[in-house]
């Protein structure tokens, strides 16, 4: 029988090959994917709990070095060539890269990240741009808490105005999503640097760029919806006529390409 000082001695404990690891699971599910290219996450910032961010504060530097470094040869392994793989299929192959020079990697203390833990929150690059993200990932299997205020998406001009209009719940790559609309048109899907969404989703290429279009008529407070996706949008089960709008129940289950639903709720 394992004595309570055994047990603690027994316990993992945080260090740098499992803050690395994260790193590069972060990296991998955070890819972008393009046409010719896949575009991997360049910007961690990496949550530890206090206690633990300040054990390990004096060897930050050599963490970030060897993050990079390890990074770097993942990249590598990624864009490497099988040798036996055909011409025509090498043609197809796409190159993974960063935007940014280098991978930036910043270390903070939360509170609420339990001792041993690690959250790790990325971006695709230095300059945030909406529907153009990278991941957050966790080594714990619990929600993410770390900057819990982004768990909740309330669009621009709710700073302008007090009425929300409905509520989208709903959980992709990044956790779980509350999204208030505060507004009377909300573009939906994954966006792209030059195709900013109101609601961008942290998903794959089976949602599109922009995947659907929710309108509120102001006059009669009616809710309608429009699919412009390319694998389809369902409204309580059925699938909508691509291109054609149609009423939006005051409830109702919408399914994304397939691989996700967002639970619609009109308020009174």
């Amino acid at each position: 029988m394992l004595t309570h000082q055994s047990q603690e001695l027994s316990e993992p404990k945080l260090n740098g090959n499992i803050v690395i690891g994260e790193l590069i699971r972060n990296m991998e599910l955070g890819r972008f994917e393009m046409a010719y290219s896949v575009l991997l996450p360049c910007v961690f910032t990496v949550y530890l709990n206090p206690q633990d961010h300040a054990t390990l504060s004096g060897v930050f530097p050599h963490v970030i070095e060897d993050a990079r470094r390890a990074l770097r040869a993942r990249v590598a392994e990624l864009n490497a060539i099988p040798p036996r793989l055909s011409l025509r299929k090498r043609r197809t192959l796409k190159e993974y890269k960063i935007a940014c020079r280098d991978w930036f990697i910043e270390f903070l203390p939360d509170p609420e990240v339990p001792s041993g833990d690690v959250e790790i929150h990325s971006e695709l690059n230095e300059t945030v741009q909406p529907g153009f993200r990278g991941m957050k990932t966790t080594l714990m299997d619990r929600e993410p808490t770390a900057g819990r205020q982004t768990s909740t998406k309330v669009a621009e001009s709710r700073l302008v105005s007090d009425s929300i209009y409905a509520e989208i719940a709903y959980e992709d790559d990044s956790g779980v999503q509350v999204y208030l609309v505060a507004q009377n048109r909300v573009r939906v899907g994954r966006g792209g640097e030059q195709q900013p969404m109101d609601l961008a989703l942290y998903a794959s290429d089976e949602v599109s760029r922009e995947h659907l279009t929710i309108r509120r008529d102001p006059a009669t407070g009616l809710f309608f919806i429009v699919d412009s996706s390319t694998n389809g949008t369902w409204v309580n089960g059925k699938r909508l006529r691509k291109g054609a709008e149609e009423l939006l129940p005051k409830r109702a289950q919408i399914g994304v390409g397939g691989v996700l639903t967002m639970s619609f709720e009109a308020r009174e």
